[in-house]
């Protein structure tokens, strides 16, 4: 099948490299599969180092991990709990995607990726940590549900400009970047108040049956 897209040049394999890298901080198991799927399909001319993504059997997987990732982030604590899980899982394999879009031919070039895929990986993965649980403090379940959809929207638009509209995606990225390190930093200050009030109400609620 004939693709739809031009062979990727320079400036689209740097911006599909920070793609796969920021995004499998979010929703790993979606960036494979769509990625696989755009390979597949014919609608891009994977890397040879993504080349493995469109294997029916990996699609297969990422498809079935998707789907579980899909629910479990919308469930309050699960998601906080698959996210502790995750964070040795999506900072590495953001930055085996990032290295995979310039592969063994470049290894100048991979390295790099790498260091970048793997930077922007966890920065996007303990910005949403941190986001979903400061969310979690509140009895409603609303909030939890819209982020999680806004993360299902986010990473295939991202990865729909970084190839069709690289200087948008590098804007858009600067300022994503941007506004999750402020969120971190200050919902981690947020998170760390109401922990330290949850341990005092525990401490205050077993003092007095130690003195009787």
């Amino acid at each position: 099948m004939a693709s739809a897209l031009q062979h990727l040049d320079t400036t689209q394999l740097v911006a599909l490299a920070a793609a796969l890298g920021w995004a499998s901080g979010l929703r790993l198991y979606a960036v494979i599969a769509i990625t696989g799927l755009l390979g597949y399909a014919g609608w891009v001319d994977l890397p040879k180092g993504l080349e493995v993504l469109q294997h029916p059997v990996v699609l297969i997987a990422a498809g079935s991990m998707m789907f579980v990732e899909f629910f479990a982030d919308k469930i309050p604590w699960v998601d906080s709990l698959w996210d502790a899980v995750h964070t040795f899982i999506r900072i590495p394999a953001g930055a085996a995607l990032a290295a995979g879009v310039f592969g063994a031919d470049h290894a100048s070039w991979a390295t790099v990726a790498a260091l970048l895929g793997g930077t922007l990986a966890a920065t996007s993965h303990f910005s949403k940590a941190t986001a979903r649980a400061a969310v979690n403090t509140s009895p409603e379940p609303f909030s939890n549900v819209a982020l999680s959809l806004l993360g299902d929207v986010t990473v295939p638009a991202m990865l729909w400009l970084a190839l069709e509209h690289t200087t948008w995606f590098f804007v858009l990225l600067a300022l994503a970047l941007a506004l999750m390190v402020v969120l971190t930093i200050v919902l981690w200050k947020f998170l760390r108040v109401v922990f330290q009030g949850i341990r005092k109400l525990i401490d205050g609620g077993q003092q007095p049956a130690m003195r009787s």
